[in-house]
């Protein structure tokens, strides 16, 4: 039986795919069977991201060892991977620079490569995505944007304002039904993420977070990567310019 997504076949690129939320996104493309694309540095981390998405029934798998903070190597990554793939239909901008300090270079991190890596790669990506028959556009924000922690400044910030551009974007080309949203995860453990080394490293800090989710605790990559799915396809034609968050309820007021 065909999935109710149609999404066999479509050419899928995910910017910081090879591992955590990107990588999970990416399989739950691949279960469907598309053909993707990934980045990210490490190029282990991309081979193996490969393999296992191989495994999940990808009917194509291309890698792309990209620094996100430069323009070039974006530039590089979105014209191979649409010569490779065929084109672009949906683009996914995962990549962050989790920027957690209050110092120049954690604000650069933040300014880089969670809203100018989204910039620049949607611009890449958009002669492409005006070819394709369901193109969507998909930033990966966070409940930070609007509900910010003192912890994470310059994170926060740049969320901010990748909500505001994931917005703007979908305003200026909504004509061309080129869709463009965003996900604001909140609080997602999985293994050797941020809450996955604060449950030794923080513990107090954990439990305080843990115990806060109204749902009951952390979310897990699956929660985030089926929302991406929906959004992404047919199945959310008539949807632009939003920012949904998966978090448990855990940006509800108090």
């Amino acid at each position: 039986m065909n999935s109710p997504l149609t999404l066999h076949n479509a050419r899928v690129l995910v910017a910081g795919g090879s591992r955590g939320i990107g990588l999970g996104i990416a399989q739950a493309f691949a279960r469907e069977g598309a053909k993707l694309s990934i980045c990210a540095r490490g190029v282990t981390a991309l081979q193996d991201a490969a393999t296992v998405l191989h495994a999940d029934g990808a009917a194509a798998v291309h890698n792309y060892s990209c620094d996100l903070a430069d323009p070039l190597q974006i530039q590089a990554w979105i014209d191979t991977a649409a010569a490779e793939l065929g084109g672009v239909d949906i683009l996914i901008n995962n990549a962050s620079g989790y920027g957690n300090g209050n110092d120049d270079a954690s604000w650069q991190a933040g300014f880089d490569i969670d809203l100018m890596a989204a910039v620049r790669a949607s611009r890449a990506a958009l002669p492409h995505l005006r070819n394709s028959a369901q193109p969507a556009i998909l930033n990966i924000s966070s409940i930070n944007a609007a509900v910010p922690t003192p912890r994470a400044a310059a994170y926060s910030a740049a969320k901010a304002a990748l909500n505001y551009y994931t917005v703007s974007l979908a305003t200026e080309l909504a004509r061309e039904r080129i869709r463009v949203n965003a996900l604001a995860p909140g609080s997602i453990e999985f293994p050797g993420g941020l809450w996955d080394q604060r449950r030794s490293s923080a513990p107090e800090l954990y439990k305080q977070i843990h115990d806060k989710i109204p749902f009951g605790g952390f979310g897990h990559v699956e929660d985030v990567a089926s929302t991406a799915l929906f959004l992404c396809s047919p199945a959310a034609r008539w949807i632009t310019g939003q920012v949904l968050a998966v978090d448990g309820g855990q940006s509800l007021p108090a």
